[in-house]
């Protein structure tokens, strides 16, 4: 199956992180999406959360384009990226035939038809290499950062360095570069 989508020649495209509170869930929207922004593409990103700091459902969308952006919120998007079963389970009904699923599969059990599938071990990295399951979300977004091409390792570094606290930087940095090889590495199996 031929995916909607294609890096370099979109024109608006619709992401959604997903997971549980506690993951950094809205973090890489807002990180992904002021990168967006800094390589001169237009971003909207907004966010909703459970009542419960950590462990409530939390999810958080882009809408990045080449042209203005008209609306908040896209019925279906272009992307899901699910870091928990049940936010995977409340979203994959909204993910375009055709469109990306980026899962961490030590949480979440995924085998839609019609999608292209890319199952990574997000929080297991993180915690292994760098002793936290948290900056799972970095190995997310430097994953989706090589796989789509759109928005550079630079721009997400700067980014990083914006909305994060000195002392964590370099590790962030490191877990986006983990992520970032690995999306490399599959977009090279991809064209194959």
């Amino acid at each position: 199956m031929e995916p909607v989508l294609r890096e370099k020649d979109f024109e608006t495209l619709s992401i959604r992180f997903s997971g549980f509170g506690g993951q950094g869930i809205v973090l890489a929207g807002v990180i992904y999406g002021e990168a967006a922004v800094a390589d001169g593409l237009n971003a909207v990103q907004t966010q909703a959360y459970g009542s419960a700091s950590r462990g409530g459902a939390s999810k958080c969308d882009l809408i990045i384009s080449r042209e203005k952006i008209y609306e908040l919120e896209s019925p279906q998007v272009d992307v899901l990226i699910s870091m928990s079963q049940d936010a995977y389970e409340t979203y994959v009904g909204h993910l375009k035939k055709g469109g990306v699923l980026i899962v961490d599969q030590d949480l979440v059990q995924a085998n839609p038809e019609e999608v292209e599938i890319h199952k990574i071990s997000a929080s297991d990295i993180a915690f292994k290499k760098f002793g936290q399951k948290i900056i799972g979300n970095m190995v997310i977004v430097g994953y989706l950062a090589a796989l789509l091409g759109i928005v550079s390792k630079e721009s997400l570094q700067k980014s990083i360095q914006r909305h994060l606290p000195q002392k964590v930087v370099e590790d962030n940095f490191r877990a986006l570069e983990v992520g970032y090889n690995l999306g490399l590495e599959r977009s090279k199996n991809r064209e194959n």
